[in-house]
C-alpha cells in the first residue's frame, strides 16, 4: 500500500526520463502535485500528460539545472502553482566516463556544473519553501531528496569526474542536513547502483552485465525507495540509503 501525500507539492529535477520520471510517476500516483524539471520540453510535457490521464497532477517546466536563476525560476513556478512546496528531488545528473589524461575539460565542467552545482542551486532555492513547509504543513516535515549513486562510494576507473562529484554530493548533503534537521527539513541522499537507462553511454551497461551476474536495477526500484522515503512518519528520517541489486537473473 502506497502511503498517502495528497496534498502535498513536489518537485522532481531530471525527470525527462530514468529516476527522475519514474520518481514523478510515484509521488503523483501517491497524491503529489509534482512539477517536472528538465532540459527535454517536449518529454516533459508528454509525461504530465501520462500523469494527468491517470488521475495525477504534473506541471511541466523546462530548465537547465546548471543555470542558478533557472533552477530559482522553476522553483519559483512550482511555489507559483502549487502554493507550497513540500518535496524536492534533486535527481539530476549526467556523466561522461573517460580516462582522465584524456577528457576535455569541457565535459568536466558540464559534469559538475549539473551533478554538484545542480544539487547545491537546487537546494539553495528550495530549501526556503521546505522550511515554510515544514511549518505550516499537518504532517509537519518538509523532504530534500538528493540522488547520488554507488559511485560516491567505490571508485571506478575512466570516472574520475562522476565519482568526484558524488562523493562531494553525499558530503553536501550531509552538511546541509545538519543546518536543517532541526527545523524538521529531512535532508535524505539515496545512491542506487546501477540503473537500466538511458544515463549509460551505448555499450556501458552491457559490458558491466558482462562482467557481473548481478541485473542492474529498474528506474522503479530508486523510485519506489524514494517514495518511502518522503513518506515516513515526521520523527522518522532516512539520512543515507545505499540501493543495489540483490540477486542473479531478471528482476521479479
Amino acid at each position: 500500500m502506497r502511503e498517502d501525500l495528497r496534498g502535498l507539492a513536489a518537485l522532481v529535477t531530471g525527470a525527462s526520463s530514468g529516476i527522475g520520471e519514474a520518481t514523478a510517476v510515484e509521488l503523483a500516483t501517491r497524491g503529489a502535485a509534482v512539477t517536472l524539471v528538465a532540459r527535454r520540453a517536449d518529454r516533459l510535457k508528454t509525461l504530465a500528460e501520462r500523469i494527468g490521464e491517470t488521475g495525477g497532477t504534473a506541471l511541466a517546466v523546462e530548465a537547465d539545472v546548471a543555470d542558478y536563476d533557472q533552477v530559482s525560476a522553476a522553483v519559483e513556478r512550482s511555489v507559483q502553482e502549487w502554493g507550497r512546496l513540500d518535496i524536492v528531488i534533486s535527481n539530476a545528473g549526467l556523466s561522461r566516463p573517460e580516462p582522465i589524461t584524456e577528457g576535455a575539460s569541457a565535459n568536466f565542467d558540464l559534469v559538475v556544473g549539473v551533478n554538484l552545482l545542480g544539487s547545491m542551486y537546487c537546494a539553495r532555492a528550495a530549501l526556503p519553501h521546505l522550511l515554510r513547509a515544514a511549518r505550516t504543513a499537518p504532517r509537519g516535515v518538509a523532504d530534500f531528496v538528493l540522488v547520488s549513486s554507488l559511485s560516491g562510494r567505490v571508485h571506478r576507473a575512466d570516472s574520475a569526474v562522476y565519482t568526484a562529484t558524488k562523493h562531494a554530493v553525499n558530503a553536501f548533503g550531509e552538511c546541509v542536513r545538519q543546518e536543517v534537521a532541526d527545523r524538521d527539513v529531512r535532508v535524505c541522499t539515496v545512491e542506487p547502483a546501477a540503473v537500466d537507462t538511458e544515463f549509460f553511454a551505448p555499450g556501458v551497461l552491457q559490458r558491466r552485465r558482462a562482467n557481473s551476474s548481478l541485473t542492474p536495477l529498474r528506474p522503479q526500484d530508486v523510485a519506489d525507495t524514494i517514495g518511502y522515503m518522503v513518506s515516513r512518519p515526521a520523527h522518522v528520517a532516512i539520512s543515507e540509503l545505499l540501493v543495489r541489486p540483490a540477486r542473479q537473473g531478471a528482476p521479479r
